[in-house]
């Protein structure tokens, strides 16, 4: 019978930490955004501490992970739980590994007395959709992302 574990990803851990983000990033069909090096998540998950990550581990052997940081909101006046990233790798899945990793974050959530863990997932991604849901998640259909990012930051930081 297979063992499973939850563990926080140490310093020695970046180059699994970038296998994980380059799984995602295949299964969502965006490899090709995928800019990010060992050495930048060492410093940004490390040394400045902006974000952690947790791995699920069968039989020693890390199998998916979820990256997650703080954020606040005014209306709860309450921090809260941003998850960036959750992924199970595809030979791993129906385990309950995505689960156990979602309760664990409900658990750091309670632990540090935060109002809301929020995500987002692509529009397309019908699995995980419904996973949220079996989860109690609701959809905030009334909500838009937008984005700064590459050239348009110091852009208009210099407007």
């Amino acid at each position: 019978m297979s063992t499973f574990a939850i563990r926080p990803a140490a310093e020695n851990d970046v180059d699994k930490i970038l296998f994980f983000i380059r799984g995602i990033a295949e299964y969502e069909k965006m490899t090709d955004e995928v800019v990010v090096t060992e050495s930048e998540l060492k410093e940004w998950l490390f040394e400045k501490k902006i974000a952690e990550v947790l791995f699920a581990v069968e039989d020693g052997k890390e199998v998916g992970f979820a990256l997650f940081f703080p954020n606040y909101s005014t209306f709860v006046g309450r921090g809260g739980l941003y998850l960036e990233d959750l992924f199970i790798m595809p030979e791993y899945r129906r385990k309950g590994y995505g689960k156990a990793l979602f309760k664990r974050l409900a658990q750091i959530a309670v632990e540090r007395n935060y109002g809301r863990i929020e995500w987002r997932c692509l529009n397309w991604n019908e699995p995980s959709i419904e996973f949220y849901y079996s989860l109690g998640a609701i959809g905030l259909d009334e909500w838009t992302t937008f984005r700064l990012a590459g050239d348009a930051i110091p852009r208009l930081a210099t407007t």
